[in-house]
């Protein structure tokens, strides 16, 4: 793979209290790679994912994203950065209920100031690829574990973001809606050439990834 990175995480020291969680970790994630990051429950895989995904700042070291040093960023500036460039989804697909299919997966093109049509526009492009347009209309309740995934994914590459970063995706999915999630990954990596950080327990999805990041006791042991 050409050296190409993306992402380039250095030094990374994150403490909560006296808690240290992440002890001086090097991350770089290539353009189009699928990474997937694994370890016990308290390695630090969660808290990893968010300082990549400037959710959280650490306590040391520099986060490189298409060359921006993110932790230099004002929070208005940061802000306007992550709507731009990266995309997110979490275990629990944190869809407003009161909204539609539709209206969830256009929030993110409405706070970049994109027209209600051009988004709409957009959404259902996204709904259709991930064959879901039926549900457009319907709103979180009436829809399956599975298809409130893929509706969050949508949501997630709207703004067609460098980097989607995921937090345990299938965790609360069945098995085959589980590897239907899998293979959409590296479906839309084929198709939008987008880069995938995923936060897993799957051993399947790790062991399909590209490159895996292995965590103990907040160090990559491998």
């Amino acid at each position: 793979m050409t050296n190409n990175p993306i992402i380039q995480a250095q030094n990374i020291t994150k403490s909560f209290g006296k808690l240290t969680v992440l002890h001086s970790v090097n991350v770089e994630i290539q353009k189009s790679e699928i990474v997937a990051i694994t370890g016990s429950s308290g390695a630090g895989k969660t808290t990893l994912l968010q300082i990549l995904g400037s959710l959280d700042r650490p306590n040391s070291g520099s986060v490189l994203i298409n060359e921006i040093d993110i932790l230099a960023l004002k929070n208005n500036e940061l802000a306007a950065f992550r709507n731009k460039h990266l995309g997110f989804v979490f275990q629990f697909h944190h869809l407003l209920p009161e909204f539609t299919a539709l209206e969830n997966i256009c929030i993110p093109a409405y706070i970049r100031g994109d027209s209600k049509p051009m988004a709409e526009k957009r959404a259902m492009e996204y709904l259709d690829f991930l064959n879901i347009s039926q549900r457009a209309s319907h709103k979180p309740n009436e829809l399956s574990g599975g298809e409130a995934q893929r509706v969050a994914i949508a949501r997630a590459l709207i703004n067609n973001p460098s980097v989607v970063l995921a937090d345990e995706p299938s965790g609360n999915l069945d098995a085959e809606n589980s590897l239907e999630l899998h293979e959409l990954f590296f479906k839309l990596r084929e198709h939008f050439g987008q880069t995938f950080i995923i936060v897993t327990h799957d051993p399947i999805l790790a062991n399909k990834s590209d490159r895996i990041i292995r965590l103990k006791d907040g160090k990559v042991v491998e």
